[in-house]
């Protein structure tokens, strides 16, 4: 199964000093982009490439992601994206439109999320989505 990446799990393989605690989402990407199943989409790419303070930083990061092709983002990503927004609402849960959308792409794909985000759990109680680890 492929597994949808998420700007949290990224950033935190990709700090100088991981502490201890997080080596378990680090080594759970690790084996995704290793076994090939690690997919990104555009969104994610510029949060993870956002803020960065020094040039060399930003195209050394640039490249690598550049390994991860961007999944094809449909009208009907979107749409989803939106009706699980306010399916969330609804239930008085909270999120970011780019959190909403990495659920629709992954749930019309019947993929997996890598996340260290607590609301993807709380997405969970109303979204059918599948979070690894």
């Amino acid at each position: 199964m492929k597994v949808l990446v998420d700007t949290s799990a990224w950033s935190l393989a990709l700090r100088r000093n991981t502490a201890s605690e997080a080596m378990p989402i680090v080594n759970q990407l690790r084996d995704v982009i290793i076994n090939g199943r690690a997919v990104l989409l555009g969104a994610v790419r510029q949060e993870v490439l956002s803020g960065l303070r020094h040039v060399e930083q930003f195209t050394r990061l640039r490249e690598y992601l550049r390994a991860f092709p961007d999944l094809e983002i449909t009208n009907e990503d979107y749409e989803l994206g939106a009706e699980f927004y306010n399916t969330c609402r609804t239930h008085g849960i909270q999120g970011a439109n780019t959190d909403f959308l990495i659920c629709a792409v992954a749930y019309r794909r019947d993929y997996s999320i890598l996340t260290t985000d607590q609301d993807f759990k709380g997405f969970q109680a109303y979204l059918p989505v599948t979070l690894l680890g």
